[in-house]
């Protein structure tokens, strides 16, 4: 089977992947702005790979017109159907319908160094997610990163909405915004004066507190304790926690929390799910403590954002 690390890499290419089926593609290659292919492809074998992106960073100091950042998106269990024309369609296979596919649907979206410049002009470069807007990070690199809900809801808005024409152009441009949004914040400044907990001076160390962070964002409706947590990344708890306050400036539990009521305005707010839903989503035992939750980190009671 084709490794996801293999299509990641060549999803830039205007190429087609020679072990799928290709159903699907959609591009914009406009000068000045997003970039971007979006290829959804039925597999031939059984698919069992994890939802996996990449950001690149292309830096040359003396070609810099020439530098870019790419984001690439490899995501599986969506569907897609041929058919467009059935109203009536109960999502049974019809006469003029061979039904439903479940796919792997490869993303890549390309930014100019020209493009960004719009976010960092007259700013104060403060950290390493500005210097990578602003091209001024020395060296380039590749990050893999796992495929939080964040990212997951954005990257499946992209592929399931209703817009078109020009209305689509401004609604696809606001999803892609939000990924490179969500995908910078991966990102992480590192200490030059090292570290005080002496664990994270070793790369390993900070990788897997990173790690632990993506798990978290994995787990947003599926609540996971700091036990379970240190497990998975196999570190200790202390340790963990040390760490993560650390290099993300909060703690493990403040972490989650803020991610979690941010989800919850979503699904409120976006979605227009009703308080008891988006509670049974978080994996809270009742609406009373979801409430009380929602409110101490969002100053807003969850009834009032419902549209």
């Amino acid at each position: 089977m084709l490794q996801v690390l293999d299509i990641l890499k060549v999803a830039h290419r205007n190429a087609v992947e020679p072990s799928m089926n290709l159903l699907h593609m959609k591009e914009q290659h406009i000068p000045g702005s997003i970039q971007y292919v979006v290829r959804r492809y039925y597999p031939q074998q059984t698919w069992n790979s994890d939802d996996t992106g990449m950001l690149v960073y292309h830096y040359n100091e003396k070609t810099a017109s020439e530098n870019f950042l790419e984001l690439r998106f490899c995501i599986s269990g969506n569907k897609y159907c041929f058919e467009r024309t059935c109203s009536q369609c109960k999502e049974l296979p019809t006469q003029n319908c061979s039904g439903k596919h479940e796919t792997v649907d490869v993303f890549s979206f390309h930014f100019s160094s020209t493009f960004l410049h719009q976010f960092v002009h007259n700013v104060k470069l403060s950290n390493r997610k500005d210097e990578v807007l602003a091209f001024k990070h020395p060296n380039s690199f590749t990050k893999i990163f796992p495929v939080c809900s964040r990212k997951r809801i954005a990257l499946d808005s992209l592929l399931n909405h209703s817009y078109n024409g020009a209305m689509e152009n401004i609604y696809t441009n606001a999803k892609v915004h939000e990924l490179l949004l969500y995908s910078l914040e991966c990102l992480v400044d590192e200490k030059e004066e090292g570290f005080a907990c002496k664990f994270l001076d070793d790369a390993f160390g900070r990788e897997r507190i990173y790690q632990a962070r993506e798990i978290l964002l994995q787990h947003i409706g599926d609540p996971i304790t700091i036990k379970e947590l240190s497990r998975k990344v196999a570190m200790n708890e202390c340790y963990l926690k040390k760490g993560f306050k650390e290099i993300f400036g909060t703690t493990i539990f403040d972490f989650y929390q803020q991610q979690r009521m941010e989800h919850a305005k979503y699904l409120l707010y976006e979605k227009g799910l009703s308080v008891t839903d988006v509670s049974a989503l978080l994996g809270y035992s009742s609406i009373s403590h979801f409430s009380a939750a929602f409110k101490k980190h969002t100053g807003l009671k969850p009834c009032e954002l419902l549209r």
